[in-house]
């Protein structure tokens, strides 16, 4: 085989996986959203059956004699063909180690785990939810030893969300967040707290549903190519930069809730739409990894959407929907409600000084879970001891605890540290920024579009094309977690007056 037909080759597999997995989220954006309750099973079978087509495409001869082709010839391929050869290499590597069979009877138990999930956390029921948890983790750790037996089966998970990352380095990055962190959470106990009731008044959902798509025109995205859904807990799902779609919940005594879940999957959504056009449905398409891409969404749910020029510019829009709630409410009031801070049961309402701690609850769970200390069983328990020690909140059943969120049942464990990771990667990407932009000057603009072409051409632009690790360094230089502890500090030491 040729270079050129091995190329040839490449790009006929691209376009077909790419086909496939586009299919394989439409069924699980549908089911998460507006499917009958009744199509569980045909659904999973479905995706299954998606799954064993895209095992046998990456595992095929034809694939296989391609890429062996290009890697031998590959000092003759252009910067972006030798990466795509080093990842589609590291995928169907890790693919042909784990038999076709057990691949697909997971995404099969996957689907029906999700839809178990829902059901178990309107009713407040872990014990119908717990048997499939137990068998998302067992299978989680056996394919881990299948993949890598020589390595820890977590730091497997954890790699496969964000390169490189291991326990190691999880325990090192947050003991050093609590170390700073814990004692400015507890001097602002002992402060006069902030009153933030109006927030929780009647705030009518068709009210909520015109200020999302008043929050879309305000961070300059693309409608065509993108859609607002909802579902029981907010996700973006993209299929390719061409088609992105986020979610929501809208609570109506909760004014907070939908508007920072729409500024945060609007940031993973401008991610994923704004890879270059050479990469469009090839396997380089879209974010890198979860750190790298919750640096994004973080960034603009906090940095920007909490920073006080941003409260400023969509308050008289709110004011203007919401007269007798919201009439007699200043800027700088609005803008100390929204970063009032306190320890909390839900980690997607939590503000962002505390939040951190919610993911530490979660990864020290997984690890646990992993390594057999613990079982399915033994969570709900020791979910609401972890929350008493580090938070100091009493959780008062599982629907707010141990099942709030969706993460665990669709398998994606190794994923949290990514958000508290990627919170920290934001304050460095903010010093970089104002150092080429007036950042509050573009948001009281009223458009976010300076920001937004920053990120493109030095993070979005690139797709796959780096390892996390380069891309952020590329960026920011050297990660420094003291950045992101002396922004909270500045920031919530200014809004309590402390």
């Amino acid at each position: 085989m040729t270079v050129k037909e091995a190329l040839e080759q490449i790009s006929a597999f691209e376009n077909t996986y790419s086909a496939l997995n586009h299919a394989s989220g439409i069924l699980y954006y549908d089911g998460d959203t507006v499917a009958p309750e009744g199509s569980v099973e045909i659904r999973a079978l479905t995706l299954g059956e998606l799954s064993r087509m895209s095992y046998e495409l990456i595992t095929s001869e034809k694939f296989i004699d391609a890429l062996e082709t290009l890697n031998e010839n590959i000092d003759e391929l252009s910067e972006i063909d030798k990466r795509k050869v080093k990842e589609l290499y590291r995928e169907y590597d890790n693919t042909r180690k784990i038999p076709m069979q057990e691949m697909i009877d997971f995404q099969i138990h996957l689907t029906e785990s999700s839809a178990v999930w829902h059901k178990a956390k309107e009713n407040n029921d872990f014990a119908s939810f717990e048997p499939y948890l137990q068998k998302t983790f067992d299978t989680l750790k056996k394919f881990a030893t299948y993949t890598d037996p020589e390595k820890d089966p977590y730091d497997v998970c954890l790699d496969k969300y964000e390169r490189g990352l291991t326990k190691e380095k999880c325990d090192k990055f947050f003991n050093a967040l609590r170390e700073k962190l814990v004692p400015l959470i507890e001097r602002i106990k002992n402060t006069n707290q902030i009153d933030d009731s109006v927030l929780h008044l009647n705030y009518p959902k068709s009210q909520q549903e015109k200020f999302t798509d008043y929050l879309v025109d305000v961070m300059d995205i693309d409608r065509k190519h993108f859609t607002v859904g909802e579902t029981e807990h907010p996700f973006t799902i993209n299929f390719t930069s061409k088609d992105v779609r986020i979610t929501t919940h809208y609570y109506e005594d909760n004014l907070a809730s939908s508007l920072y879940s729409v500024v945060h999957e609007c940031g993973h959504a401008l991610y994923e739409l704004n890879s270059m056009p050479e990469l469009f449905r090839t396997t380089l398409e879209g974010g890198v990894s979860m750190a790298i891409h919750e640096s994004q969404s973080r960034f603009y749910e906090n940095i920007i959407g909490r920073s006080r020029p941003f409260c400023e510019l969509i308050l008289p829009f709110l004011k203007n929907e919401f007269p007798e709630q919201l009439g007699d409410i200043d800027g700088d009031s609005f803008y100390r409600m929204i970063n009032r801070s306190e320890p909390s049961l839900i980690r997607t309402e939590a503000d962002e000084l505390t939040y951190a701690l919610h993911v530490m609850v979660r990864y020290e769970l997984e690890k646990r879970m992993i390594s057999g200390e613990i079982c399915a069983k033994d969570l709900p328990s020791e979910w609401r001891r972890l929350y008493k020690e580090y938070l100091g909140v009493d959780v008062p059943d599982d629907k707010h605890g141990v099942l709030q969120d969706s993460h665990w049942s669709n398998a994606n464990i190794g994923y949290f540290p990514s958000y508290a990771l990627g919170s920290a990667y934001g304050a460095q990407m903010l010093n970089e920024m104002k150092k080429d932009i007036d950042v509050d000057a573009v948001i009281r603009s009223g458009k976010l579009t300076a920001i937004n072409d920053w990120l493109r051409e030095k993070i979005w632009k690139f797709g796959c094309l780096y390892d996390p690790t380069d891309l952020f360094n590329m960026v920011c230089g050297e990660f420094e977690p003291d950045v992101y502890v002396d922004y909270l500090e500045k920031k919530f030491t200014e809004v309590y007056k402390i």
